[in-house]
């Protein structure tokens, strides 16, 4: 149960109470990047959002953290006398990198995740949605994508001093760029680590900011990447460009690109994975009689051979003439969806000829007189 003010962690994630540690994951990094504060500039809902799944995240992405949680929740909700700790739970000395995160709210202030402020991270990944055409997904290409992201400040080469300026160790935290804090409570005197309020947990401080980034180290910047894009793509089909996501800090490695495509659909065909399907109106002799009659596909016409006795709604087939796969393994096939067309305005001589078709087959047809009959007066007329 939930201190007030406080959400329950499993809800803020979005997983139910019992979710394994890869269902938490996946949905921490589906809500991080819905939430982050560059894809919502300005969004203070969004940057209290994104404040609280991290926070989430950092307790159940633990195991030990996340047995402490559903044991005794929030720190407001550990019960009178718990134990399971050892005999010191009320003697204090027990710092806050063990019970930080189960007494934060106590202080009031936002807990470090420890180490070195100066160590070397990870840059952030970053995701863009691209459309293409269904015949770019066919052929592939490379394009060229604006991606905006945030870059170490090449002015200060990502120090955030001016150069030539002094940058001096904090003397408040020694360079940890955190800080000790302690307090009475009625579990007794607890000490939690948070960052340095000299230095703003950096570790150093900094004399004259640089002028290009203002002390922050990264600027906003937007580059041109060239993409990949493979033959046999598909909508949801996910590319990873590794290397071109945000910068790390303190000389991490960057974060990778994501490129979600969305394949649009195309007027002439309909994709079933790597096969395609299409139509094709032929009239009603070449169905009885057979023809031979243009297709289109992407490399062009392709001459297909229609059956004497074609019946509407067969299905003929040219291979190879569908999309590529995009693991290998060559195209899937073209599907073609035979329609026969049935005149609706016919000349004297058309109604004529189909009059006579009719009495050979000895199909009866909608007439003031017998078709029999009819054949006779026209045979009369001939004699």
């Amino acid at each position: 149960m939930a201190s007030p003010g406080k959400k329950d962690y499993y809800e803020v994630l979005e997983v139910p109470r019992d979710a394994a540690a890869d269902v938490i994951k996946r949905s921490y990094r589906k809500l991080a990047r819905k939430y982050h504060p560059d894809a919502n500039p300005g969004n203070e809902d969004a940057e209290r959002r994104f404040k609280e799944i991290n926070e989430a995240n950092d307790v159940l992405s633990d195991p030990q953290k996340r047995a402490r949680y559903d044991q005794f929740g929030f720190a407001g909700d550990i019960p009178p006398g718990a134990g399971g700790y050892g005999g010191d739970f009320f003697g204090g000395g027990f710092s806050g990198d063990i019970f930080g995160d189960i007494f934060e709210n106590l202080f009031g202030g936002a807990r470090s995740r420890g180490g070195n402020p100066n160590a070397p991270r990870r840059g952030s990944d970053l995701e863009m949605t691209m459309h293409i055409t269904m015949e770019t997904a066919y052929r592939g290409v490379n394009r060229d994508v604006d991606v905006p992201r945030e870059e170490n400040c090449s002015h200060c080469s990502g120090g955030g001093a001016e150069p030539g300026s002094k940058v001096t160790t904090c003397s408040a935290c020694d360079g940890r760029g955190q800080v000790e804090k302690s307090a009475n409570t009625p579990f007794g005197r607890m000490v939690q680590v948070v960052p340095c309020a000299a230095c703003g947990g950096k570790g150093k401080i900094i004399e004259t900011p640089c002028r290009e980034c203002k002390g922050a180290r990264r600027v906003k910047k937007s580059r041109k990447i060239d993409v990949k894009i493979p033959p046999g793509v598909d909508t949801g089909t996910r590319l990873r460009v590794s290397g071109e996501g945000e910068a790390g800090r303190n000389g991490g490695p960057a974060g990778d690109l994501y490129i979600m495509l969305n394949v649009q659909s195309d007027g002439r065909f309909e994709r079933n994975g790597a096969d395609l399907h299409t139509r094709v109106e032929i009239e009603i002799p070449q169905a009885a009689l057979g023809a031979t009659v243009s297709i289109p596909t992407f490399e062009g016409t392709e001459s297909l051979d229609v059956p004497a006795g074609t019946q509407p709604g067969s299905v003929l087939r040219i291979k190879n003439r569908g999309m590529p796969r995009l693991r290998g393994g060559g195209n899937g096939d073209l599907h073609i969806h035979v329609r026969v067309r049935v005149p609706k305005n016919m000349s004297a001589k058309g109604k004529q000829l189909m009059a006579e078709l009719a009495a050979e087959m000895k199909v009866e047809i909608a007439d003031h007189k017998g078709i029999f009959d009819r054949i006779k007066d026209i045979g009369r007329k001939k004699g």
